[in-house]
């Protein structure tokens, strides 16, 4: 073992996570949409429907901004509003097939991203990844690791 603590491990995955994603996210360039959307998108995917106001807490914004990136999330055709039966003031942001392709794709840009950073490492390297991941996946995830279809 390496003798790092706790803190030490966490700085160590911090900085790796930020990293990993900044590169990765290069190829959001390629999408037909923003980051921002991209985003929304994502948690709309694989959490939603959801409403506007839960959909803003989840990505960390106001709901005023919610508003205008749904609304260009629909206007492309990404989401749709449907009405919330319980309540007729608010909606629920649905994805779209066509979001649910766009994600799909820009997602699997990423993910293509990063397997050619790891294209050259050795298998033992590569299962200590897998193992890695696997653990962050029990501690961090809301829902079992699933592949998303391309």
């Amino acid at each position: 073992m390496s003798g790092l603590s706790r803190e030490e491990v966490a700085d160590l995955l911090h900085s790796a996570a930020i990293h990993l994603l900044r590169r990765a996210g290069e190829r959001d360039r390629e999408a037909s949409t923003t980051p921002a959307r991209l985003s929304a998108l994502s948690v709309v995917v694989f959490r939603g429907p959801l409403t506007l106001k839960a959909l803003a807490e989840a990505e960390g914004v106001r709901p005023a901004t919610m508003t205008n990136i749904v609304t260009g999330l629909e206007d492309a055709g990404l989401v749709r509003r449907d009405r919330n039966a319980a309540d007729g003031r608010s909606v629920f942001v649905a994805a779209t097939a066509e979001g649910r392709r766009v994600l799909a794709r820009a997602r699997g840009r990423r993910i293509d991203a990063i397997a050619e950073r790891l294209g050259d490492l050795p298998p033992d390297d590569l299962a200590v990844l897998q193992r890695a991941g696997e653990l962050l996946e029990e501690r961090f995830s809301l829902r079992p690791w699933q592949p998303l279809e391309r």
